[in-house]
């Protein structure tokens, strides 16, 4: 080879580590969005439901609104093969995962992929302990662009070892996948893992209840009230790349249309992951108009990538902040409680400063901001300056109020 040529070559590979690098450093900008099989589906899924979700993921509107991973949880898996590489079951996946791939990335989406840390899943499909490069090999061979890596069946296995070791083999194998670890907070991962996964999850399985929850014999399930109250004492680990997770949503699965736009509202405000779990081909309009409000994502996709937090309550209400890019706040005041629930807002009674995060302040007592309403999408007027007069709110019973404060 010629000087010259080797030259070339050389800022030829240059070029491309630096362009690889960059896909990979920006896989988590701002919290992911997509849906999962799981939440509706479970075991049940097959090629022809995934085709289906991906069509209606573009006639519903949904990708347009920002939703672009398209995610098959557990039992997508078959047998491994002489050499140990994963396949798929070929009966529920008869064209394979490239094609599925494929057929995805035409419509403008990214596919994502299940897995788990121990011998097997959670269903008792095979997991990737001892496995790890060799599935990060192969799910970059299918054009997978997302993987959800679960934490059943690990005895005597080092969780922190076992995240770092899959992270390790998903860069291995060449193709940027965004790592979603679904650990359940059992070792802390917010303390170690914001350099090895995009986000992770900081309890138990979510489930379709506003306010109870679930128990068994041996693990328990979160209700919707459950994950923001764990969520909110883990604000300060999550940011730019790297996501607290308090699991996937539960709109279009069953609550009520207050307790799907609250839950809804408080994922956006948490910048938490926004993962579907209803089937999106037949949903309601109010499913609908919840989770394609544009301006509640814009709240959970803000660039500055701050997690909300619970200020105060009084009267049985809970009054949340989440500074915003360019000054602005988002504000959300949630009705956890049985009834409806008048309140007297006071601007003054909120002059607060982000101490633990952004260090950014409301300064109501200096600043006047306009009030958009979130869900009405209207203007309300403005903040007061020092003044006594009060906003009267009225917040039903397993609702919010969501406001933007414009500056």
């Amino acid at each position: 080879m010629s000087k010259k040529n080797f030259v070339f070559v050389a800022l030829f590979l240059f070029m491309s580590v630096g362009l690889y690098a960059q896909k990979w450093e920006h896989v988590a900008d701002a919290p992911q969005m997509g849906w999962s099989t799981w939440n509706k589906f479970q075991g049940n899924i097959n090629e022809n439901v995934i085709v289906g979700i991906a069509d209606a993921m573009v006639t519903s509107g949904l990708r347009d609104a920002g939703y672009v991973y398209i995610n098959i949880d557990d039992c997508w898996h078959g047998n491994r093969d002489a050499d140990g590489f994963i396949q798929a079951d070929a009966k529920k996946f008869p064209h394979g995962m490239k094609w599925l791939s494929d057929y995805v990335h035409s419509k403008g989406l990214k596919l994502g992929i299940y897995s788990d840390c121990g011998t097997q899943t959670c269903a008792g499909m095979p997991g990737s302990l001892g496995h790890e490069y060799q599935d990060a090999l192969q799910y970059a061979r299918w054009g997978i662009d997302y993987l959800k890596e679960d934490w059943c069946n690990t005895i005597n296995v080092n969780a922190k070892g076992a995240y770092q070791l899959m992270s390790d083999a998903l860069r291995a194998a060449g193709r940027p996948i965004f790592h979603s670890m679904c650990e359940w907070g059992d070792n802390k991962p917010w303390k170690w893992a914001r350099d090895i996964g995009h986000s992770w999850r900081v309890g138990p399985d979510i489930w379709c209840s506003f306010d109870s929850l679930r128990v068994f014999p041996t693990y328990v399930q979160y209700s919707v009230m459950d994950c923001i109250h764990k969520n909110d004492t883990l604000r300060e680990y999550a940011g730019r790349g790297h996501w607290n997770d308090p699991d996937m949503l539960e709109c279009g699965n069953g609550m009520t249309v207050s307790e799907d736009r609250a839950h809804f509202t408080m994922w956006c405000m948490m910048a938490s992951p926004l993962i579907l779990g209803n089937d999106i081909r037949n949903m309601s309009q109010d499913t609908k108009a919840i989770i394609t409000n544009k301006e509640m994502i814009a709240v959970n996709q803000d660039s500055l990538g701050v997690q909300a937090w619970h200020y105060s309550s009084d009267q049985g209400l809970e009054f949340w902040f989440k500074p915003l890019a360019n000054g602005d706040w988002a504000m959300t005041v949630l009705n956890p409680t049985k009834n409806t629930v008048k309140y007297d807002l006071k601007w003054q009674n909120f002059n607060i400063t982000d101490t633990q995060v952004s260090k950014k302040s409301t300064d109501f007592d200096k600043i006047i901001y306009k009030v958009r309403n979130l869900w009405t999408h209207k203007m309300e007027g403005k903040t007061m300056l020092k003044s006594k007069k009060c906003r009267t709110l009225t917040v039903p019973s397993h609702d919010v109020v969501a406001y933007r404060l414009i500056r």
